[in-house]
């Protein structure tokens, strides 16, 4: 374990002022210029095998000693070995450290030949700090498995589109692990299949009787196939106009939230119509949006009739309550990575292996 003890809120002060020199005493902080289009050849990242080791950081928000000890108990009950980031109990405002103290975490797992993947311990907020000094290039050299879902986000389509390997948006380190998440989980990184069905889960289908936002619904029926981009909706809105945003044009466009409002959801799916175009997607897969009604005494639209603003109009396959987002029983997706989506069988069907 990291011998870095937590800072505490009365320190701030003094770690505001000695982060100033951080920059220049990190060395992994330069920035890796943005290529203006997203690479065309992507790399798989090597299939982990049992026993391989798995770097544990915190490049969003800071996380806990409780938090550490739960995700260390899942990563060795999965049969990996961990290895924390030296600076993974640092703590700077909501942050899990400084961003040259997140980054040199990152770069170091990366560069670490021993690391076989790169797992986060939350998602909370800052990955979009992180994406200027990401360096690129060190990342399509040494392409390694990087997994986590909700603000990793930003870490998936920067990575996607400025170093072309294939990262995984699915359970972070601390997640309560269920048997249908490690199962499509591990396939996805360990077994390399020309081809490998995803089914939504029962369980998730069963909570559906008592609540609603666990429903499937199909907009438009059919079938759709494409590349897999998105990830959490206001993240992949954030990024839309920078040199990292998603381009989901003839792709399967997959988006989650979580504790949002409708009007926000509404705004966000706005920008992306507007930036990109939500029908120049090939289709759209939405996740499950835990507590993303309407908060309070005023009127508001439901949060289906909000996803409806924006998928009715549309002409290609649209589904909702799929088995992914800030939920227990997720299944892991491959950024990048070519699929189908059945509408009629509720299945997403990956057409190529994720690893190597």
């Amino acid at each position: 374990m990291s011998s870095h003890s937590t800072i505490s809120r009365r320190g701030f002060g003094k770690l505001a002022a000695a982060s100033l020199l951080l920059p220049a005493a990190l060395p992994s902080l330069a920035a890796t210029r943005p290529r203006t289009s997203p690479m065309k050849h992507l790399i798989k990242p090597p299939r982990l095998n049992k026993g391989d080791l798995v770097g544990l950081i915190a490049p969003g928000g800071y996380t806990s000693d409780a938090s550490i000890q739960k995700a260390v108990k899942n990563i060795e009950a999965l049969g990996f070995r961990v290895k924390p980031g030296n600076y993974l109990r640092e703590v700077w405002g909501n942050y899990g450290g400084t961003v040259a103290a997140r980054i040199a975490d990152l770069h170091g797992m990366v560069r670490d030949p021993e690391v076989k993947a790169i797992w986060a311990i939350r998602g909370g907020s800052g990955c979009i700090s992180l994406l200027k000094h990401l360096d690129f290039e060190l990342i399509r050299k040494h392409p390694k498995i990087l997994l986590g879902y909700s603000d990793i986000t930003a870490l998936h389509l920067a990575i996607h589109r400025h170093a072309g390997v294939v990262s995984f948006h699915g359970p972070v380190a601390s997640s309560t692990p269920s048997d249908y998440s490690n199962q499509h989980m591990l396939a996805v990184l360990m077994d390399p299949r020309a081809s490998y069905t995803i089914p939504m889960s029962a369980e998730n289908a069963r909570r559906a009787l008592q609540e609603p936002q666990y429903a499937i619904r199909t907009v438009h029926g059919g079938v759709a196939t494409g590349p897999l981009m998105g990830g959490n909706l206001s993240l992949v809105s954030a990024l839309a106009g920078t040199p990292y945003a998603a381009d989901f044009r003839d792709s399967l466009l997959f988006i989650e939230e979580v504790n949002e409002e409708p009007y926000r959801i509404d705004r966000w799916m706005t920008q992306l119509d507007l930036a990109v175009g939500l029908d120049k997607a090939a289709g759209v897969m939405i996740g499950i949006c835990e507590n993303c009604g309407p908060q309070g005494q005023g009127s508001s639209l439901s949060l289906d009739e909000t996803l409806d603003l924006h998928l009715q109009s549309l002409h290609v396959p649209a589904v909702s309550g799929y088995s992914f987002g800030h939920i227990r029983n997720q299944f892991t997706i491959p950024v990048g990575v070519r699929a189908t989506l059945d509408t009629a069988a509720q299945t997403l069907t990956l057409l190529e292996p994720a690893v190597s």
